[in-house]
């Protein structure tokens, strides 16, 4: 066996793009046996050693367009026709990107320092909303929904608001 790579020529690479065929060109690699029987790939007329070219041992194939008849296959009446997946809805999305109708584009920015744990506290809430909700947000946009709810409740209730409560102690 030759250890030389079997490559295609430049013809199987390259095709001519300027005119027009109706019907397609197939080309096909000279399979190993092929390789092993040409003269071109061993590198000389003879095989190795002076040995003659092995003669091709296997049959070509033959290529049948409808494939076997159902009249020659007596287990066809077993078979049926394969039933389409049914589709399931899930209940909650789990995988993929959420369905946004528009990014909104904030003009201003603030810089706010956390603890450790309320940063692990963040998270948490982050991942719980995506595990448990299927809501996936970003911490800012979750640091800005708090932001709104607590200034919304200030707002609506005021001096009897969480807001208050909290930072009043």
């Amino acid at each position: 066996m030759t250890r030389r790579p079997v490559l295609p020529g430049a013809a199987e690479l390259f095709r001519r793009t300027d005119t027009t065929s109706s019907v397609p060109e197939v080309t096909e690699l000279p399979s190993i046996s092929a390789t092993v029987s040409s003269p071109a790939l061993r590198g000389g007329p003879t095989g190795r050693r002076g040995e003659p070219a092995p003669a091709e041992t296997t049959a070509p194939l033959t290529l049948v367009p409808g494939g076997v008849s159902d009249d020659a296959d007596p287990l066809a009446t077993y078979r049926t026709a394969p039933q389409p997946a049914p589709v399931v809805q899930p209940t909650r999305p789990t995988r993929g990107r959420a369905q946004r109708a528009e990014r909104t584009k904030h003009d201003e920015k603030i810089t706010v320092y956390i603890s450790a744990d309320e940063l692990l506290a963040l998270e948490s809430a982050r991942l719980t909303l995506r595990a448990e909700h299927g809501v996936a947000a970003d911490r800012g946009r979750i640091v800005r929904e708090a932001i709104n709810v607590l200034l919304g409740d200030l707002a609506e209730r005021g001096a009897d608001a969480v807001l208050v409560r909290r930072l009043k102690g």
